[in-house]
Order: C-alpha cells, then structure tokens, then sequence
C-alpha cells in the first residue's frame, strides 16, 4: 500500500488540501479584473505577515530570486557590502554580491555557530567614511538550523544610518516574527515553499522608502528582476509579466489560512514544534548540531554519532515514506534536517519522533530508551 510521502524537510514543505484544491481551479487572464482582485488582497495579506507598510512585491521564482532582487535593485558594482556568513545561504548571498561586482566583505562565523553581533558593530562604527552601503545577513540559516541574532545586527545598521538592511527570511517569515515596520528593515526576501505553505514557484520582496531612494541611484543591470516595474504594476493590483495565476489562487488560501490562525498564534506554533523536536531528539540520545538558545524555529540539524546520518534517511524515506534533509557542502553525511516549518503540526512531529525511534531500532542503535523521544515530544506539545 503506497503512503503520500510525508515532508519533514525544510523545503517544500507540505502543502494544506485546502491549497491545493484552490490550485486546481480553471487558470484566468493575468489582466483580468478577477485576478487584479486577488492580487490586492494577497498583497494586503503580505502585508499584515510582514508586519509593515511598505511594498511587499511578488516575482516569479524561487526565494533566491527574491533575495537576488533585493541585493541587484539598490546596489551599484564597486558598492561596499557586508555579508554574514554561518552557512550554505549566507555563502550564496556572498556569491550572488561578487558575481555583481560589489566589493563584498563577508563577517563569518562556524557552520553551526551563531554571526557575532560584535563583530558587526565594530566594522560599522569604523566605516566613518560610511562607504558601507549594505549589510546582507541570512535569519533563519537552513544548512545548520541557526537562527542569527537580527534585530541586534540591524541596531548596528541603523545606528550607521546610510546602509540598508538586506535579510533572507526565507525559512524565518512566517516562523518567526520579522516586524518590519518596527525594526526598520529595508530589503526582506521569502519564498513560498516555506512558511507560506505553498509549492515553489513565488519569491517576496518588502521595500522600504530608504531601500527606495537607493533605487533611484543604484546602477547594477536588471530587467526581470527590476522591482521598480512590480512596485508599479502593484499599485494597480497587477504583475509586470505573466505570474503563475494558479499559484496566486493557491497563496490568496494559504494567506487567508495564516490570518485566521493570527500571527502569535502562528509563531507559537512552530516555537512548540521546535521544542518538541529538540527535546525528543535529546531523549534518544542524539546530539543537537546546534545550541537551544540560537535554534531556528524552522529546522532543526542533528549529528547522530551511533548511526551514520545518510542511513537514518534512507531508512525513514524507504521504511516509512518521510523525507528528512540531509547535510550541505563539508556536512553532507555528518547530519541530517529535520523541517518542522509551514503546514506542520503535532501530529506530524510525534509521527516523525515515531518514525525516528524505529529507525534508529532497525539499525542497530541501543543507546537510547525506546519511547523517549515520544514521550519527551509529547511533554511538549501536551
């Protein structure tokens, strides 16, 4: 009997029925008046998510285009940037900022460890020539479940006063509160396999006034990505090209879904899921790649020592049909992911400890008691 593979990874993540019977619907003109209707409630939506007034713009792509975007429409080549690296992600913004001739410092920290905040205090109190013009830091860092400290990074950006604040949320918006509006962020990019809880296929960009005037100097070559032609269209309740509509149907769902739930209600939520994660994981015996107190509320990254990591994955995809990440670049091998972001809830996670613990069994893993880490999930969410 075949079994609906079940996504505990931290991307795609699952997708409600609700979601995907929306989809199904008969795709309509882009021009439309219908689909101007659903563009304007949408981007009211994306909005309220990313607690702000500024423009929240919607492209075709995935949350790397989205994070392209915002780096490419208010920078010029030669432009001072800082990029915070601990990670796969924060390594690709530095990539993407060289590839457009930024002249690219990169504040890095362990794979696993936390950016330290001090160290980007220190490089922006010395830029008294404030050539510095942006600061590029990854939240929520995928490859390692690291949450990194952003609202103390972004104190250091505006106490600077001339950088923007550039951030991938792509696993952190919708996880975790990312008060825009409060915290004065610039540039926040998502995707919509992530929090949004629908498949790939949109990336979401806020922009703030100060991003704005940068645009009006900024130099770097765009055109599919140049966010002055969306912010545009937006205002009219329309895309500058040809979005995927039946994905729109999909987000107006999920959106409607997340707002009925209510944004602490949404966060707490996944802050149980982590927790419940964590502390079944340390019941059986497994360690934690990172600490509790830097742990994202998206992923959680686990260096099993007894079993080797890429054999608990394969065990629990081909035994019991759950998709587990694996480890990225050097830690391919070393750890495995396990998602709790999105349409997850607590069935999923004590199906998974469930799983975990009968893996673990299979091969051969006596260091733990069977029914810990169940009983230690359940504490949680109970």
């Amino acid at each position: 009997m075949d079994d609906d593979l079940m996504l505990m990874i931290p991307g795609p993540t699952p997708v409600p029925d609700p979601v995907l019977l929306a989809m199904a619907k008969p795709t309509i003109g882009h021009r439309s008046g219908d689909f101007s209707l659903i563009m304007k409630e949408v981007t009211e939506h994306l909005k309220w998510l990313h607690q702000t007034t500024n423009d929240v713009l919607i492209v075709a792509g995935s949350g790397t285009s989205a994070m392209e975007a915002g780096i490419i429409n208010f920078l010029s080549a030669g432009d001072r940037v800082l990029v915070g690296s601990n990670g796969k992600f924060g390594d690709r913004w530095a990539k993407v900022a060289k590839a457009y001739n930024l002249n690219v410092e990169v504040i890095s920290a362990e794979w696993g460890q936390p950016l330290d905040t001090e160290q980007f205090r220190q490089t922006l109190e010395a830029d008294a020539n404030k050539e510095i013009k942006a600061v590029i830091i990854t939240h929520s860092e995928t490859s390692t479940g690291v949450i990194n400290d952003l609202q103390t990074i972004n104190g250091y950006v505006k106490t600077h006063g001339t950088a923007l604040m550039m951030v991938d949320a792509v696993t952190s918006l919708g996880a975790i509160s990312v008060p825009v509006d409060e915290w004065g962020l610039d540039v926040v990019a998502s995707g919509s396999q992530k929090g949004y809880m629908i498949p790939p296929g949109l990336g979401f960009v806020s922009v703030s006034p100060k991003a704005w005037e940068a645009y009006k100097t900024a130099t770097l070559p765009k055109f599919y990505l140049d966010l002055g032609m969306y912010s545009k269209s937006a205002a009219k309740d329309s895309n500058p090209f040809t979005p995927p509509v039946n994905l729109f149907y999909g987000l107006q769902v999920a959106l409607q879904m997340l707002k009925a739930e209510g944004l602490e209600q949404v966060f707490s939520r996944h802050q149980r899921s982590k927790t419940a994660i964590r502390e079944a994981v340390k019941a059986l015996g497994l360690s934690l790649f990172a600490s509790d107190d830097v742990a994202s509320p998206a992923v959680t990254a686990v260096a099993p020592e007894r079993v080797e990591a890429e054999k608990i994955r394969s065990t629990m995809r081909k035994q019991f049909n759950i998709a587990l990440a694996g480890g990225q670049d050097h830690l391919k091998g070393k750890i495995f992911r396990i998602g709790h972001l999105g349409f997850i809830g607590d069935r999923d996670i004590l199906t998974c400890i469930s799983a975990l613990e009968a893996t673990l069994q299979q091969l051969g893993d006596t260091g733990f008691t069977p029914g810990a880490g169940v009983s230690a999930a359940a504490k949680v969410l109970g």
